[in-house]
């Protein structure tokens, strides 16, 4: 099999990226994928928050493929870290998340792209390219969405809960509908046990529900078939 030609003979800089998963063996995948281009070199990795902001002026980046799911971390609240520090710095999101909840609230955090892990493999470096080169990358139905909701001025009569709740406010939904109790809710996100209570509060009242009862009941069926 013939060799792509190297960066270095070529004489074009090869675009810098970095990797923050909390998964070895999906950041060695994606290495491997990346490295065999001549134009792309992954120049470091990174498992969760302190590490990724302690790489990024060390590593010099010009793209960061970022999951949403960090040990330790949430990476939709690191992506809202980096972009007023390093605004520069080009966002790539690669999650097992549904795309649908998710990408909307990725871009609107700061990141120019989101693909499945599915879709990685084969599409992943498509989306680096287009990312590096300022477009935005999403699916094409995610696309029309976003663009349809941006040019409306309220949310639907019977939105569901992904268009009315804040990131935090979805998140903690999440995991209430997942079986997590307060004390659960607050550990898995690293904040007090009133603060969750105080999410809960504003999820209730945007939701128009009477009670925790009514908050768990919605918040069950919505993860069983969002």
């Amino acid at each position: 099999m013939r060799r792509k030609p190297s960066a270095s003979s070529t004489g074009k800089k090869r675009a810098r990226i970095l990797l923050v998963d909390d998964h070895p063996l999906v950041r060695e995948r994606l290495t491997e994928i990346i490295n065999r281009e001549a134009d792309l070199i992954v120049c470091g990795e990174a498992e969760d928050r302190r590490e990724t902001l302690a790489a990024i002026p060390a590593k010099q980046p010009d793209l960061a493929i970022i999951d949403l799911a960090l040990k330790n971390s949430d990476g939709l609240e690191l992506i809202k870290d980096i972009r007023p520090r390093w605004p520069g710095l080009r966002i790539l999101v690669v999650s097992m998340h549904d795309e649908s909840l998710y990408a909307e609230r990725v871009i609107r955090a700061g990141a120019l792209g989101y693909i499945t892990k599915q879709e990685a493999t084969r599409k992943i470096l498509v989306a680096i390219r287009r990312v590096l080169a300022g477009a935005v990358y999403l699916n094409e139905k995610i696309a029309c969405r976003i663009i349809s909701r941006l040019t409306s001025h309220s949310p639907a009569v019977g939105a569901a809960p992904s268009e009315l709740l804040s990131d935090r406010e979805l998140k903690v939904f999440d995991l209430t509908g997942h079986g997590l109790n307060i004390s659960e809710i607050a550990d898995r996100l690293h904040i007090a046990v009133k603060t969750v209570e105080t999410y809960r509060a504003r999820i209730k009242e945007k939701l128009k529900l009477k009670d925790s009862s009514e908050l768990l009941q919605l918040a069950i069926s919505w993860s069983q078939h969002r």
